[in-house]
């Protein structure tokens, strides 16, 4: 199966509605640019909803992506694999941070477990753990069609029940690993130039890191024209359905914000699989691994904020939503110089 087989043509956001955002922009309160960014989201956001003024964000869903991954038995991370599950169950009591900043947000936060290290069952299943990829493929290449299906599923689902703004977390460790190789393997990087320090890890810890990055992507060096089959072989069905999650939002029209390494790492992969799906998304922060940079610069986006944030689990993004919201406030609530009676420029 070819990835033109799985998802339908992504369409660019209204570019009649950009240009009546803009000139929108132009007609209030407020000196031209004045607002900098903050009037260039306000247009995105426009553009992708399709009128002007825009709707505001009143349904923003997070959706966590948990997994664990067998190249964390190689030491690639600070902290024990049973982690991933202590933390899945904190998210879903409401404990984690991600939950906090959703609550500020006024966001659902909820995850989707797709291969944590347990025995279990649901339709958001794919598998146990992951093959260790630097010397043996993440799943099947049936696993790795279910993962990308389940993610697409997912956002279907969200969308289908109203969410008008999609974030994606990640939960799981080790998972920093399968996405820096992702990114080294897709920008033609050298590994030690995408691998970070990850939970915290050691210089030890950090120079197994490399080894395995490094392996995971020569095991790939041939086939970076093939998404699904570098998706198989080095990443892990939470990444694959994230994946297949953000093109599918792409598909369905509904704008995302990106968090960090490993939701990036996951859109690369997701914009080979819907040329053009990286339109409908915005950079919520610059995280602190050194592959975030090159992945943000692959996709052209820009981050909203920079505040060295490396917990994943969506926070970075969820920390941009509100920034989001109030650039579509301004849109839609600020007064014109005709109606407040105000002189423009001359």
């Amino acid at each position: 199966m070819v990835p033109a087989e799985l998802f339908a043509k992504v369409e660019a956001p209204s570019f009649t509605a950009r240009e009546q955002a803009e000139a929108r922009q132009l007609t209030l309160t407020k000196p031209a640019g004045s607002l900098g960014r903050l009037e260039q989201i306000g247009v995105w956001m426009t553009a992708c909803q399709g009128v002007c003024p825009p709707k505001p964000i009143t349904d923003p869903r997070i959706i966590v992506f948990a997994g664990d991954h067998g190249v964390a038995a190689r030491g690639v991370s600070a902290y024990p694999a049973e982690v991933s599950l202590q933390m899945a169950a904190n998210i879903n009591h409401g404990g984690a941070a991600i939950n906090v900043l959703g609550r500020a947000a006024g966001a659902s936060v909820r995850v989707a477990d797709i291969s944590l290290d347990h025995d279990a069952n649901g339709e958001e299943r794919v598998r146990r753990s992951s093959g260790s990829i630097d010397i043996e493929d993440a799943m099947t290449e049936s696993e790795v069609l279910q993962a990308i299906q389940t993610g697409q599923r997912i956002a279907d689902k969200e969308i289908d029940s109203g969410a008008d703004l999609l974030i994606a977390g990640d939960l799981g460790i080790g998972n920093t690993t399968p996405a820096a190789a992702l990114i080294g393997a897709m920008t033609n990087s050298e590994p030690v130039v995408v691998v970070g320090r990850g939970t915290g890890i050691d210089d030890e810890g950090w120079k197994r890191k490399v080894a395995a990055v490094r392996d995971a992507m020569f095991r790939v060096r041939n086939i970076h024209h093939d998404p699904i089959g570098v998706l198989q072989a080095i990443s892990s069905p939470d990444l694959a359905a994230m994946a297949g999650f953000l093109a599918q939002a792409a598909v369905r029209r509904t704008p995302v914000i990106l968090d960090g390494v490993v939701v990036t790492s996951a859109a690369i992969m997701a914009n080979k699989l819907a040329p053009g799906a990286r339109q409908w998304w915005i950079a919520g922060h610059r995280g602190a691994e050194p592959a975030h940079k090159l992945a943000l610069r692959n996709l052209k986006l820009e981050p909203i904020l920079d505040f060295k944030m490396r917990l994943g689990e969506g926070s970075g993004a969820a920390m941009a939503l509100p920034i989001v919201q109030a650039a579509v406030d301004i849109m839609i609530d600020m007064a014109t110089f005709e109606s407040a009676g105000v002189s423009e420029k001359e």
